[in-house]
């Protein structure tokens, strides 16, 4: 029997805490699902191929692994997945309200998939997505929050905002 675990979300960018849990999450599930939301409602710095593309260098070697991408309801991706969970990080209490409603909601939605929340190691608690992308902005060192090929893109991205700010403030 493959168990399937969906872990959803922007992704954007992966950081070492997000590889973390996808490692502890591993040894529970025969297969993890990494799936990049299409939200809307979310202005994100990368495509969702660019996300996709990082996720799958900085998991490589990691079997049992699978990146896909989807939009609409997580619940809904994970029935069609056959997942029997979704795997949601928690770094800190600022976290939970959201998540808590989240789960609340879900179990309404879809009571046969469990969530399961998993915590990344003391080292990744505090490591955003957001964070990385400030620090980034602003020349600060991402190599220890992020892969390599993140940080080169993160990089990459953040050159034209760089000009664009040196510019404004001469």
């Amino acid at each position: 029997m493959n168990r399937i675990g969906l872990y959803p979300g922007s992704f954007d960018p992966v950081t070492y805490g997000h590889i973390d849990i996808v490692g502890r999450a591993l040894h529970v599930f025969d297969t993890v699902v990494l799936a990049v939301a299409n939200n809307p409602f979310k202005h994100t710095m990368f495509t969702a191929e660019e996300r996709i593309a990082m996720l799958r260098e900085s998991t490589r070697g990691m079997d049992g692994v699978e990146v896909t991408s989807f939009a609409g309801l997580t619940v809904e991706y994970a029935r069609e997945l056959g997942a029997v969970a979704i795997i949601r990080g928690l770094r800190a209490m600022s976290d939970f309200e959201y998540e808590f409603q989240m789960a609340l909601t879900n179990r309404v939605l879809a009571p046969e998939i469990e969530i399961i929340y998993m915590m990344p190691q003391q080292p990744y608690t505090f490591v955003s997505s957001t964070m990385t992308k400030e620090l980034a902005l602003f020349d600060g060192d991402i190599e220890q929050f992020v892969p390599a090929c993140v940080a080169k893109k993160l990089r990459e991205k953040t050159a034209d905002r760089k000009a664009d700010r040196k510019n404004l403030h001469p």
